[in-house]
């Protein structure tokens, strides 16, 4: 398989309400296999501890992920221009026996490249996969992130609840 599953709407191009029109023609689309050339590793270490991935690597985890379906879903935006990903995020959904066997989505490794913040493309990514979230059925949608993110968050819809709290195996 070459593309993440699908969902109802594996491309949206929807306008996100900000100032700059090209951004919002940039479609938000499933992860490709093809991505790994196109710098998505290297985004992602924008965010957080991503050393280099080899192709077999990638094309292994792309694998196991693709195989969860709709319960894990990688967004990302291309810049057409330059054919490089600008800005990612993921979504899975835990099944629960609470809630009468409810679902609960987690947003995950959201990140757009440095050189394209302030563009509403993190935004359109987070709506994404909201969207996503409640069209699985997902009772609710909740992340975790840095106390200088919560503005952020809160303009995409989110209310802080609650407190995170963490315990890593290595470093």
């Amino acid at each position: 398989m070459d593309q993440m599953p699908d969902q109802p709407s594996k491309e949206i191009s929807e306008t996100s309400g900000g100032d700059n029109d090209a951004d919002d023609l940039l479609p938000i689309r499933h992860l490709e296999i093809s991505d790994h050339g196109k710098g998505f590793v290297e985004l992602l270490g924008q965010l957080s501890t991503c050393p280099p991935i080899s192709d077999a690597d990638f094309s292994s985890r792309f694998a196991d992920l693709s195989a969860l379906g709709d319960d894990h879903v990688i967004s990302v935006i291309e810049d057409l221009k330059t054919g490089r990903i600008v800005a990612t995020g993921s979504v899975f959904v835990e099944k629960k026996f609470i809630h009468g066997c409810g679902k609960v989505a987690h947003i995950e490794d959201v990140v757009v490249d440095a050189a394209a913040r302030g563009r509403c493309l993190g935004q359109r990514v987070v709506r994404f996969l909201a969207e996503h979230a409640r069209v699985a059925g997902c009772y609710k949608v909740i992340l975790d992130c840095t106390s200088e993110l919560r503005g952020f968050y809160e303009k995409c819809g989110f209310v802080e609840k609650n407190v995170q709290m963490a315990m890593y195996f290595r470093d």
